[in-house]
């Protein structure tokens, strides 16, 4: 028995989920249809809102929207195929309507067609008096292709159009992070700020903005207006204690930071900088303190373990910091950082063999850096094997081609295995390349910066290069 609207004075979505409990079957304007399917996906209720597209089709078989909604649901659960053969019919009947390119667009977006999608939504475009939610769909279409500067322009549309809009405004912020456009967005954000002084997201990024170029007393008064405008903004609080860090005003960074506890829960990323503002106040109980919160709060934050190994390694226990470290490998034996890490504290503790490996390590996933090296370099020529340390170095050079360091160590590692022939062709080398840096050579083998030999090629070398 069908029941006329006006006879069940509910509000659509209460009335339609009436029906469903009873074996009603109640009347709805395709309006209706409409506002109740739009409210199932918003809240991500697809079946809910499969439900009611096949009940509202079965009362409204004609309406091209509740089509368009179907083959929006298809689109979403990558029925493909299918929605665009709905798209085909639904063209024929009405091809002036930008909702059916917006929902081809979004078949090639998913296909990772995106030039498609876009030339599709500017389609769109054209036909459309509300162009809002077109612009969003652009700008994420732009993001996909790497196109920062015209997804910023079709952002910054949306922001135009809803200044609460701030999903779209975090995007433009993000696409002028992106182009390294810091001085474009302090200018957009101080625009934006002039219509709404009391934004405190506005606020927030533009003091991150300022902190990205190290103007630290512009950044604290745009957290302060941030926590003005709204004084539980915990972002807000927690930017300004790193700024306060920076100028060195530790008291009052670890007060912020107590602030975002008090607020809300306690997070591992607030533990950590205050432990390092009690370490740089010399406080060494309190900084051991909230570096344990650190990892109690989340085990798996590598900078929280590399905080304690850290501690303990500048006091001189290497123990304990091996203790710690080999933790966080335990956690995470493919983090690099942890991997050097290790070998450092195995080295300082004279295990070679473990700092050895730990460096291999380290390199196979994927750390590179010059140190690293030199210091792998170190290990294998504490152990005098000479031929390994070489091998290192050798690939370090790879990296690092015009390195002096590393050609000068090459030097005196051939020298150590007394091999004068190639320490002398590469002393050559070395002073041909980097002949002002020999004091590097003489640093780290002085025995062997003395010796006459070694003084006649330097001596050959400065007479040459006159």
């Amino acid at each position: 028995m069908a029941l006329e609207a006006n006879e069940r004075p509910e509000q659509p979505i209460a009335k339609f989920e009436s029906m469903l409990k009873t074996d009603d079957v109640y009347f709805f304007d395709a309006e209706d249809f409409e506002d109740i399917i739009h409210h199932y996906l918003n809240h991500g209720k697809i079946a809910l809102a499969k439900k009611a597209i096949k009940i509202g089709l079965t009362q409204h078989p004609d309406s091209i929207e509740l089509k368009l909604l179907d083959v929006e649901v298809l689109v979403f659960e990558n029925n493909l195929e299918q929605a665009e053969r709905l798209l085909d019919k639904l063209q024929l009947l009405d091809s002036a309507n930008e909702e059916i390119y917006i929902q081809r667009a979004n078949i090639f977006s998913k296909k990772d067609n995106h030039e498609a999608a876009v030339n599709l939504l500017q389609r769109a475009l054209e036909l459309s008096e509300d162009s809002y939610d077109i612009y969003s769909l652009l700008g994420m279409e732009y993001l996909f292709m790497d196109e920062f500067k015209l997804a910023k322009e079709s952002f910054i549309k949306c922001v135009d159009f809803d200044q609460q809009d701030y999903s779209s405004l975090y995007n433009v912020i993000y696409c002028f992070d992106f182009l390294e456009d810091y001085d474009g967005a302090i200018v957009f954000l101080n625009e934006y700020l002039e219509q709404n002084p009391y934004c405190e997201v506005a606020w927030h990024q533009l003091g991150k903005q300022y902190f990205s170029k190290r103007m630290y007393k512009e950044a604290l008064t745009a957290f302060d207006f941030a926590i003005i405008s709204d004084d539980s903004f915990i972002g807000a609080y927690f930017e300004k204690g790193k700024v306060l860090e920076k100028l060195g005003e530790y008291h009052e960074a670890i007060e912020n930071y107590e602030t975002t506890i008090q607020i809300d829960d306690p997070t591992s990323h607030a533990y950590l900088r205050m432990g390092n503002c009690y370490e740089r106040l010399c406080n060494d109980e309190m900084a051991k303190y909230y570096y344990y919160q650190t990892v109690h709060e989340d085990p798996l934050l590598d900078k929280g373990w590399l905080a304690i190994t850290d501690f303990y390694f500048k006091k001189g226990n290497f123990d304990k910091a091996l203790y710690y470290i080999n933790k966080a490998l335990n956690i995470d034996g493919e983090n690099a950082a942890y991997w050097k890490k290790s070998a450092t504290i195995n080295a300082a503790l004279k295990y070679h063999d473990q700092a050895d490996f730990s460096f291999k390590q380290a390199v196979e996933l994927g750390n590179y850096e010059l140190d690293t090296w030199l210091s792998w370099a170190n290990v294998a020529m504490a152990n005098k094997d000479y031929d390994t340390a070489l091998h290192i170095l050798t690939q370090g050079k790879e990296f690092y081609p015009e390195n002096a360091q590393i050609q000068y160590k090459i030097v005196g590692i051939h020298l150590l295995a007394n091999d004068k022939i190639n320490a002398r062709i590469r002393l050559k080398d070395a002073l041909k390349n980097n002949a002002e840096k020999i004091d590097l050579f003489q640093e780290e083998f002085p025995s062997y910066y003395k010796t006459e030999w070694i003084q006649n090629i330097i001596s050959d070398n400065k007479r040459a290069s006159r």
